[in-house]
């Protein structure tokens, strides 16, 4: 049995993050203890490392790993290192071109690496960087290589040595649900005597029945038998029933974590690992096999990270994979979808709402926040372009609890909608042609905004554009330790289009107010029923237009009609350190 606990506070929900190891100076005090009972796991179909037949691509020789990232840090108050990183979600093809090929590529991108840690990022996720037949890489045709437009393994491992000098930890995708339909092992497959028949998924008749999402799942040959594809017919599904698949699976993992000494993996369409029957995702088998999947990956590399894709589940579905047991984290997509609603709308209940729910639901702390990702609309384009309104966004997300983040030129503001091709254009680095990501011709058309300062060079250069907005939310979350593992307090504020948390950590609180709205508030008087406050605080400014007020806690902790400044200014944020007065 887990427990969590949640406190009512005057008109919104507290979420009372219980840290790892809990700090005696700021326990919370629960009101209210809600159990309950995680799903159950099953047996794995297999745990070992099962003999699997000769198969076209074979496992490369292991060799050394790559220096291990040095030094390794504690987590922050006995938090994983997760909890003290910023990633940032890079699609290689658009990040930059190293060669003049039109392409981007594992060489430009290390040439970017100091551009990633000046802006504050200190993790990083590749989107896959396997041979593929699709220029998004989400059919691999081998699980052991580098994409040959991206370069070598030789590359691969050079980016890992720098990205690790620099600090910064990186987690590749692992697309394990399926194969392209021109692997190697699905071509040999459609054989009716392949020994690798029963690594993916066959009926001699067409089931009938369709997929989660209304599309057509079963695939003819031209045999006449059917083979089972979730994503399409390009993309056949692999069958976890059958323990080679497992055993091979697990050695691919092996591969990335150990021989080239990825810190992670990113688990793309984990949902619909195993189907059972119609039961298409997030079945009992699927929670079974990442449960020993976990104890497989935690012995190769005890500190590695899996986070998984959930896209389209509520926070309770996502937080059952990650209570420990299964994944370390979860992509949180309710709470993403109510950030940007929030910074749209200039209303502040449903974000608070949504983060009172999910400190619920999870494991404290242990999911996955952002904004947008490769398969979305661009969160400026949701935002019909409205800057400020992209500033909130980033505010929200970078001051919550959780793990954040960051799609590649989210922080310039980039724009793209509809087509997925539109949604991953060509980073923008300055306005020179095609914003300075090849000298060749680009793989797909740059959007035409970089010549009007929509790019890393002139944002760089002003003080008022998003990007500097994003630099100085992540260097406040990285210096302030209250931002990325402090439990989570929520006052009501008494104005709709304001947010307020209050953040605390063994050794700091942070109180961040946020105006979601376009129109200046002078009337936001903050209110808490209790923390762990006590006594008198000076109200240091860590972000936004000060000086601040004064903070008394009243006899339970909490505090009543604060206002800590005379006016939130519109699309406005504050951030401030409560420091004990003697």
């Amino acid at each position: 049995m887990i427990s969590l606990k949640l406190s009512l506070l005057t008109g919104v929900l507290l979420a009372g993050c219980v840290a790892a190891t809990p700090s005696p100076a700021f326990s919370p005090v629960p009101t209210v203890t809600v159990v309950f009972t995680p799903q159950a796991t099953a047996v794995r179909l297999s745990n070992t490392a099962t003999a699997a037949p000769a198969i076209p691509s074979a496992t490369p020789a292991p060799g050394p790993p790559p220096p291990a990232f040095s030094p390794l840090p504690a987590g922050t108050d006995g938090y994983a290192w997760w909890n003290d990183t910023v990633f940032y979600e890079v699609f290689v093809r658009s990040f930059f071109d190293g060669n003049g090929d039109g392409i981007g590529d594992l060489k430009g991108l290390i040439t970017r690496l100091d551009y990633l840690q000046q802006l504050g990022v200190s993790g990083l996720w590749l989107m896959p960087v396997q041979p593929s037949v699709s220029y998004h890489g989400y059919d691999p045709t081998d699980y052991y290589g580098i994409n040959p437009d991206y370069g070598t393994l030789g590359d691969f491992r050079r980016v890992m040595v720098e990205a690790h000098r620099r600090g910064m930890r990186v987690i590749v995708d692992f697309v394990l649900n399926h194969t392209s339909d021109q692997h190697p092992w699905f071509v040999d497959a459609q054989q009716p005597q392949s020994l690798l028949r029963d690594w993916y998924i066959w009926s001699k008749t067409d089931p009938g029945y369709l997929g989660p999402f209304g599309e057509q799942v079963w695939h003819s040959t031209a045999s006449g038998d059917y083979y089972y594809g979730l994503f399409g017919r390009t993309q056949p599904d692999l069958n976890y029933r059958n323990p080679a698949v497992t055993a091979r699976m697990d050695d691919v993992a092996r591969f990335w974590l150990h021989d080239q000494g990825v810190d992670g993996l990113r688990l793309d369409a984990a949902k619909h690992l195993i189907e059972d029957g119609q039961v298409q995702q997030n079945s009992d088998a699927t929670h079974a096999w990442f449960a020993a999947f976990r104890d497989f990956y935690k012995q190769v590399k005890p500190q590695a990270l899996t986070v998984g894709e959930f896209n389209g589940d509520p926070a309770s579905v996502v937080a059952s994979y990650s209570q420990g047991d299964q994944l370390d984290l979860g992509f949180d997509f309710p709470l993403a979808a109510n950030f940007l609603n929030g910074a749209r709308t200039g209303r502040a209940g449903d974000v608070a709402a949504e983060l009172a729910q999910d400190h619920l639901a999870f494991k404290p702390l242990q999911f996955a926040i952002f904004l947008t990702n490769h398969d979305q609309d661009r969160a400026l384009s949701q935002l019909a372009g409205n800057v400020d309104k992209a500033k909130v966004a980033a505010a929200l997300l970078l001051t919550s609890p959780g793990v954040p983040f960051i799609y590649y030129g989210e922080e310039i503001g980039m724009v793209g909608l509809g087509a997925d091709e539109a949604r991953r254009t060509p980073m923008q680095w300055s306005a020179q042609a095609h914003a300075g990501f090849t000298t060749g011709q680009p793989w797909e058309p740059v959007n035409p905004d970089y010549l009007n300062g929509r790019n890393v060079a002139d944002e760089g250069a002003n003080p008022n554009s998003l990007l500097a907005t994003y630099r100085s939310l992540i260097q406040a979350r990285n210096q302030h330790a209250a931002l990325r593992v402090g439990d989570l307090y929520l006052p009501a504020t008494g104005a709709p289009a304001v947010l307020a948390s209050l953040r605390v950590s063994r050794g700091e609180i942070v109180l961040v107010v946020i105006n979601l709205g376009p129109e200046p508030v002078t009337s936001y008087p903050l209110s808490l029923a209790t923390s762990p406050l006590k006594g008198s605080y000076h109200a240091a400014v860590i972000l936004g237009a000060g000086p601040a007020a004064d903070l008394a806690a009243n006899a339970q902790g909490g505090f009543d009609a604060y206002q800590p400044v005379p006016e939130l200014p519109a699309y406005g944020n504050l951030i401030l350190q409560l420091q004990a007065n003697p």
